[in-house]
């Protein structure tokens, strides 16, 4: 996200300022219980190969991986959780410039609901537990609940700077990506209240994702050009890096299936930075397109979509062949920014960053299914529900 005239007189501010924080209100409507239940059952779930032995794991208490090369092997179509199943299926675009988050039915492409929520909400994400949506009211300082079953808002949640959120592979945390007050943020994955609070000394911690087996994972820096390792048990920065591009900007962050590599989109590299997370190595940088933002992938975990924003099209990333093998172009161009993919696979939504819109993309042949006018500034939509056993944050990371 380019800084505005705006955003640069925030960012002064945060460095001058430091963070202020606010007394957190707890929910109260997620028990341990509950949260154990979003693993699902063998009938919803089912496991294509032997769990990974506890041993093997890797982070205490992470919920094994189904398939030992796929992380992404619970994410199949259709496989719904049982705590999310009988959810109805819905779009939910949170519109940064019009402080509200447009409600769209997938089945017919219209808005059925618009929900006023705190001052610039910038991404809807699903809770660890799949039972709750938090908005990021990023400049409100709250995050708004959600209930996915019916669709209405709860009472909010006093958050500083929640730019973005995730949450740890084993449920224990959800980690608050504080971007103008420069701090990882830990907290209660229920009540939101802190329980510590990481400063880091790059600018603009906004998107990551964690390693196969959970021990850490990597954090982009979109102001200062970076990346971060974090270890997620410790909760420490373990390792930094700045990425070897004048005037770098990376954004979303995803892993390989096999966990091998992390990509990280950039959008003034117009391209993909490929990393080896384990050794944290000087990353190579793959050309997609103009403007490169959002990293979502296919129900199969064979593909990649990535979102340039800056020329109005998608590419796609062939795991195994380790090249692009396409690109969509929309129609009329446009901004595609933040998105996800529908529970079947066979839609990808991403929102129109600057054209207050949202787009369905066919994903096996790229056409273009239908524009929805949204409000202003679209960004981290999430599609709901989705395959998986649990969540670990953004617009829906599902393991």
């Amino acid at each position: 996200m380019r800084p505005t005239p705006m955003k640069r007189h925030l960012v002064k501010s945060a460095l001058t300022a430091g963070a202020a924080f606010v007394a957190l209100a707890a929910c109260g409507t997620e028990s341990k219980d509950g949260a154990n239940e979003a693993l699902g059952s063998k009938a919803a779930v089912p496991a294509p190969v032997k769990p990974v032995r506890k041993r093997d794991q890797g982070l205490p208490g992470m919920p094994p991986l189904l398939d030992p090369k796929d992380v992404y092997a619970a994410d199949r179509p259709n496989r719904l959780s049982p705590v999310v199943k009988d959810f109805p299926s819905r779009v939910y675009v949170p519109n940064t410039e019009s402080d509200t988050v447009s409600v769209i039915d997938p089945r017919t492409y219209e808005i059925i609901e618009t929900i006023h929520v705190g001052r610039q909400p910038q991404h809807v994400v699903p809770s660890w537990d799949l039972k709750t949506l938090w908005v990021n009211n990023n400049r409100g300082h709250t995050l708004t609940p959600i209930d996915p079953r019916t669709g209405k808002a709860g009472k909010p949640v006093d958050v500083h700077d929640p730019y973005n959120l995730y949450f740890t592979p084993n449920g224990k945390y959800a980690v608050v990506m504080a971007s103008l007050d420069r701090e990882l943020v830990f907290r209660d994955p229920h009540t939101m209240e802190r329980v510590k609070t990481v400063p880091v000394s790059c600018y603009g911690v906004n998107h990551a994702d964690f390693s196969l087996d959970g021990r850490y994972f990597i954090v982009s820096c979109e102001f200062s050009g970076e990346l971060l390792k974090v270890d997620t048990e410790k909760m420490t920065v373990i390792g930094q890096q700045k990425l070897p591009f004048d005037g770098a900007m990376p954004q979303d962050v995803k892993v390989s299936p096999d966990g091998k590599r992390f990509y990280v989109a950039d959008m003034m590299a117009d391209g993909m930075w490929v990393l080896d997370g384990d050794t944290f190595g000087r990353p190579t940088l793959l050309p997609t397109g103009k403007g490169t933002h959002g990293l979502y992938v296919s129900r199969d975990s064979r593909e990649m979509y990535v979102s340039n924003r800056g020329e109005g099209t998608v590419s796609v990333f062939d795991f195994t062949q380790n090249r692009l093998t396409k690109k969509w172009h929309l129609p009329h161009g446009g901004s595609p920014d933040m998105g996800g993919v529908s529970a079947d696979g066979k839609v990808l939504w991403l929102s129109g960053r600057y054209n207050s819109e949202v787009y369905a993309i066919d994903t096996r042949t790229g056409a273009q299914l239908a524009r929805v006018k949204v409000g202003s500034g679209p960004h981290g939509l999430a599609v709901y529900p989705q395959p998986g056993r649990y969540s670990l944050g953004h617009t829906g990371i599902f393991r």
